[in-house]
């Protein structure tokens, strides 16, 4: 067998099992366009190093191909299309600090308020509705988003509220209930946006075209409306504002809500974590150095202006937040 076809069949039992899987068929082309077309059982070692330390390759990105490339060598040693694994010893992870971008609820009303003019190109691939409601999606349940991409419309219950997400690990697949404001947009969304062929095109989420939308069209298309309406990041970080924060920000504002009205976090944080459909009851915990609500009273002091929020625009001071 040789390479190509090994991908195709891989990435096509993948798919069976409703992966979505965009990032790892990416590094299995760019595997293929280096090596060429050749027989799986002839691929060594030293190929394997060579396109993993190609130019430019971070920590990151070298770790997440490593992945990729194990897993289909791993699925292919077990039909004894290969005798050994390819690969050179893997690197020792790098533990990177946990700083992603929390949205301020201005940022996410600026965000909604500018799709319109982001999206006026005719050549945009999603409309403005179908933007508008990904990102109150997300931000609303703090899914994945290649959980929301899968999302089939029937696994939308409106007379219970609930919303059920299906993923490819187990204990991410759940049924979590849906808050009133969120329910009536999906609602509105649900009864009017879809084509007539619904066994074609049975995903909430479609682009122009009917089709299910891709993970690179709603990455590019937020990349876009993050330029447009000009959210950018103040704390020193090189990284910028992702549309996978949301899902950061999702969990820091229900935090920053829960302190407000003094609710028991030992209680709530668990329950977060289940929501949310992360692996352990204390994974949330992590959330509480991005809540500055903690020091509510602290920051007003600190700000000459109270209700300025001057002090998110401190670098030194979110630096500091951060590492508490």
């Amino acid at each position: 067998m040789k390479l190509l076809e090994g991908v195709d069949a891989y990435v096509e039992g993948r798919r069976t099992y409703g992966a979505v899987y965009p990032n790892g068929i990416q590094t299995l082309s760019a595997f293929c366009r280096y090596t060429g077309d050749i027989p799986l059982d002839t691929i060594r070692e030293g190929q394997v190093a060579a396109f993993l330390d190609g130019p430019a390759t971070s920590e990151t990105t070298w770790q997440n191909k490593y992945k990729y490339l194990r897993s289909f060598f791993l699925f292919w040693l077990a039909r004894n299309a290969i005798s050994a694994l390819p690969l050179p010893l893997r690197r020792p992870p790098v533990e990177s600090p946990f700083l992603p971008y929390i949205y301020s609820r201005a940022e996410i009303r600026r965000l909604l308020s500018m799709i319109r003019i982001s999206q006026k190109n005719s050549n945009c691939k999603i409309d403005v509705r179908t933007v508008r409601v990904l990102i109150l999606f997300l931000y609303g349940t703090g899914a994945l988003l290649s959980d929301a991409l899968t999302l089939r419309r029937d696994d939308l219950d409106f007379r219970r509220r609930t919303i059920t997400i299906r993923n490819s690990r187990p204990y991410r697949s759940r049924t979590i209930p849906m808050c009133s404001d969120l329910y009536n947009v999906l609602r509105r969304y649900h009864a009017t946006n879809y084509p007539k062929d619904s066994a074609r095109a049975p995903f909430l989420f479609l682009n122009r075209n009917g089709e299910a939308l891709t993970e690179y069209a709603a990455e590019t298309t937020f990349r876009r409306l993050r330029e447009v309406s000009g959210v950018t990041r103040r704390d020193g970080v090189a990284s910028r504002p992702r549309l996978h924060d949301l899902r950061h920000t999702f969990a820091v504002h229900r935090i920053d809500g829960w302190i407000k009205h003094g609710a028991d976090l030992n209680r709530m944080l668990p329950a977060l974590s289940v929501y949310m459909g992360r692996h352990g009851l204390g994974s949330s915990d992590r959330y509480l150095t991005l809540s500055p609500e903690r020091f509510r009273a602290q920051l007003n002091k600190l700000s000459p202006e109270r209700g300025s929020r001057k002090w998110r625009r401190n670098p030194a001071l979110i630096k500091f937040l951060t590492e508490l």
